[in-house]
């Protein structure tokens, strides 16, 4: 998937991905991750979310990488707070007390400048890349943060009836991307009432990856 359809899909607003409130799943199962106040969480292609505020507001330190400089900017102006911004190779690194966003290419993130993280929270990230990209996410996403604790969000459909993003991720996928590093535990399985898009069925699950011993 092109860097462009991301950047137009923010600049037009069609982010019907964005929910507004806090998800859920996370607010119901965030203890399974067992983090302290001032434990980070990273969160791949944040966007915008609303669980950065509200995992703020449990004293967690949030790191996030995010394509779209739109949806960083607007993440702060709606935070309220006004970061530094130093650009970092190819990446823009906005940092502010306890939440640091690194704007640009995902793959571009090293451990370096990641630092250490204590726990992943992906909620729309592997469900938004294609097929061929998923691999290298989940790769270098374990790579990235040494293997560390993740909540992970997939979405379950029937793929012939829309195109994604978001995208159809069965539990078997979630075991070929993540089993040689992770225990993989199903939290919850729900169905979402209005269904994908308001149209198609589909169920929305969230795993618990926890590092194997």
């Amino acid at each position: 998937m092109q860097h462009d359809f991301w950047h137009q899909r923010w600049q037009n607003q069609q982010i019907g991905f964005h929910l507004d409130a806090v998800n859920p799943l996370l607010a119901a199962h965030f203890q399974a991750l067992d983090l302290q106040a001032g434990q980070r969480v990273f969160i791949p292609l944040c966007g915008k979310t609303l669980d950065i505020h509200w995992l703020l507001s449990k004293g967690i330190h949030v790191s996030g990488a995010e394509l779209s400089q739109l949806a960083v900017d607007t993440l702060f102006t709606e935070l309220g707070v006004t970061p530094s911004i130093t650009q970092r190779g190819s990446l823009r690194h906005y940092s502010a007390e306890h939440i640091d966003i690194f704007q640009g290419d995902f793959f571009d993130l090293d451990k370096a400048l990641l630092g250490k993280v204590n726990a992943i929270y992906d909620r729309a990230a592997l469900i938004a890349l294609p097929p061929e990209m998923r691999i290298r996410y989940s790769q270098h996403l374990i790579n990235l943060t040494n293997g560390a604790p993740q909540l992970l969000i997939s979405f379950h459909y029937d793929q012939s009836l829309a195109e994604g993003p978001p995208f159809n991720v069965s539990a078997e996928e979630v075991t070929a991307h993540y089993a040689q590093a992770y225990d993989i535990n199903l939290l919850a399985d729900e169905i979402l009432p209005t269904g994908l898009k308001g149209k198609f069925p589909a169920q929305e699950k969230l795993w618990l990856l926890s590092p194997l011993k």
